[in-house]
């Protein structure tokens, strides 16, 4: 049922960007710190999709850089930069706070130590690659949007090209510092990878142009 499950979780997603969209700017930026968040969170975990062995972090890390597109869209550069911060700000609290409640002790009768350690005790590599990677591609996705926007007037057309590049980059330089010589073949880590992220890609961005049509004005 992955399969399923997979359309129904983008579908998810995009209910609660519009959602955030309805809500205003702040919580825009919520949802693309909580992505950053659940991205990092999620991306230890792998699953079986279309007979590819994919992780089940690449609707959140798209969401989010999607989220970003939108913020910037509609409040300008400058909210798309301070949602940037706050998202950075909130992913190392994140990993601080999770690796000091590693280092408790659980009590005699805790069954959730062991599992808790498994999902957040991930190496500081794939920590540092993760959060590097996460704030560079974010930087350069406002900048090319920008750009794409003086020469492309269609949203959905505009979301989608700079999703294609950033998420490219994205797990790219993820793959290279944070799995080189940890996985049997980088190159095919990178094609499957690239192939479900494009797949979100094409079924989410338009949808994210009619939020602006039609939720953004009725909350303006």
């Amino acid at each position: 049922m992955n399969e399923v499950l997979f359309f129904a979780h983008i579908l998810a997603a995009l209910i609660f960007l519009g959602v955030a969209v309805r809500l205003g700017s702040m919580a825009l930026a919520a949802f693309i710190a909580l992505s950053g968040v659940l991205a990092n969170l999620f991306v230890v975990k792998q699953m079986n999709l279309f007979g590819l062995q994919v992780t089940c972090s690449d609707v959140y890390a798209i969401g989010g850089i999607l989220g970003l597109n939108l913020l910037q869209e509609l409040y300008g550069k400058e909210a798309a930069n301070r949602a940037i911060r706050s998202s950075i700000f909130v992913l190392l609290l994140f990993v601080l706070m999770s690796q000091i409640h590693l280092l408790y002790s659980p009590g005699e009768f805790d069954g959730t130590h062991a599992a808790f350690s498994i999902i957040l005790g991930q190496s500081p590599r794939i920590v540092a690659a993760s959060v590097g990677v996460y704030y560079l591609v974010q930087k350069l996705d406002v900048l090319f949007f920008t750009f794409l926007k003086r020469w492309i007037e269609n949203l959905g057309t505009r979301l989608m090209l700079s999703l294609f590049i950033s998420q490219a980059l994205d797990t790219v330089l993820f793959s290279f510092f944070g799995l080189y010589g940890l996985v049997a073949s980088l190159f095919d880590v990178i094609v499957v990878s690239l192939i479900v992220k494009y797949a979100i890609i094409l079924c989410s961005s338009h949808f994210a142009a009619l939020f602006k049509r039609y939720l953004w004005k009725a909350a303006a």
